[in-house]
């Protein structure tokens, strides 16, 4: 459970990157590319792609939002989950994502980018990669 000055540097953070999602969300992937070249041949054309970023941004966007009762997005992210094992995505590469988040945040923030941001950051995507994660339960 978030204690609420975590939720707090987590919104101001937020709000920052907010502003222009397509744009944080592609440094997100261009890292992430970056790091684990492998995952590029699944995603398709450019448009599907940039609607991917669109869409992931979404999601971080929905944890923000119910930072403090992410339980509310349990089966929400369960499905999400699913949908990635679906088209063949390890839950390893998720790890990868969580480096990824965290450099964009870095990126975009700067020195506001505190060891506190980082942290609360770290246990919000745990958390959301958690919940996902029992989408792979049963393999």
């Amino acid at each position: 459970h978030m204690e609420r000055p975590e939720s707090e540097l987590i919104r101001q953070s937020w709000r920052v990157v907010s502003r222009s999602p397509l744009e944080h969300g592609t440094v997100l992937f261009a890292r992430l590319f970056a790091l684990e070249p492998s995952l590029l041949p699944l995603f398709g054309s450019s448009p599907e792609f940039l609607d991917h970023i669109r869409k992931v941004m979404l999601v971080i966007d929905a944890a923000v939002t119910n930072v403090e009762d992410l339980s509310s997005l349990e089966e929400y992210l369960t499905s999400l989950g699913r949908k990635h094992r679906a088209v063949g995505v390890r839950l390893s590469s998720f790890s990868t994502v969580g480096e990824s988040l965290l450099y964009m945040l870095e990126k975009s923030l700067g020195p506001d980018f505190t060891p506190a941001t980082r942290t609360a950051w770290s246990r919000l995507y745990g958390a959301v990669v958690q919940a996902m994660s029992r989408g792979w339960d049963g393999e």
